[in-house]
């Protein structure tokens, strides 16, 4: 926390031209889609102060993330350790997923809690440029369609039709998601209704997707915050 606070008042201290005016037009955005804004909220990182994950991490993780979920959701144990196989994701599951990967009958909890990760799933499979856009965090994604992403292709046609991002893009929605997280974790705080239809889980996973994806704070995957 002491790091996180550290790195907060450093970018405050001297704000980058290119941060002030993310951090602006994010909230030009929240403004007119209703959504609450903070204006203390600081701005975040720059381009030249972060290092995006390669274009093979994001990839990895995303066909990750969606075995995780799939598994989650119900899949056969079979069927995953075929993919898992398959596309040869063993080494590329963290600490945590590989102790849910590999339990025969893990907690309804825990496969909740996973199945959440197909959100977490769509934002790197935005970032690799299979999806178009991010909209506004206030439903689901299609599931169905980020599966065949996946399923359509074996690994190395998945990895090779994978664009990754620029890191401007890819700052913006990190900008903005921390301000709808924002609004958010205010309402709930104050015990008052989400606003402007922002559904939490999405907002979060995106949220924890996109720190992932610029180095926050040089955390891994299992460690990521998501501070508001």
């Amino acid at each position: 926390m002491d790091d996180r606070k550290k790195k907060i008042n450093e970018m405050n201290m001297v704000l980058a031209p290119e941060a002030l005016q993310r951090k602006i037009t994010s909230q030009l955005i929240l403004r007119d889609e209703g959504v609450p804004v903070n204006q203390a909220l600081p701005v975040i990182a720059t381009e030249q102060e972060i290092t995006l994950r390669s274009k093979e991490q994001v990839a990895y993780r995303a066909l990750s993330l969606l075995v995780i979920a799939a598994k989650g959701e119900g899949l056969e144990q079979t069927v995953i350790d075929n993919v898992v196989e398959n596309y040869g994701l063993d080494k590329h599951f963290t600490r945590k997923e590989m102790a849910f990967i590999y339990n025969p009958s893990p907690s309804q909890h825990d496969r909740v809690q996973f199945t959440w990760r197909y959100e977490a799933a769509w934002t790197l499979l935005w970032a690799l440029g299979y999806v178009e856009k991010l909209d506004k965090p206030t439903e689901i994604c299609d599931v169905p369609r980020a599966i065949r992403f996946m399923m359509d292709r074996p690994v190395e046609q998945f990895l090779a039709d994978a664009k990754l991002r620029s890191t401007h893009e890819i700052l913006d929605q990190a900008d903005r998601i921390y301000r709808y997280h924002w609004a958010v974790v205010d309402a709930n705080l104050h015990g008052n209704d989400i606003p402007a239809s922002l559904e939490p889980g999405v907002t979060m996973e995106r949220h924890y997707a996109l720190n992932w994806l610029i180095g926050y704070m040089g955390q891994e995957w299992d460690d990521i915050s998501t501070d508001t």
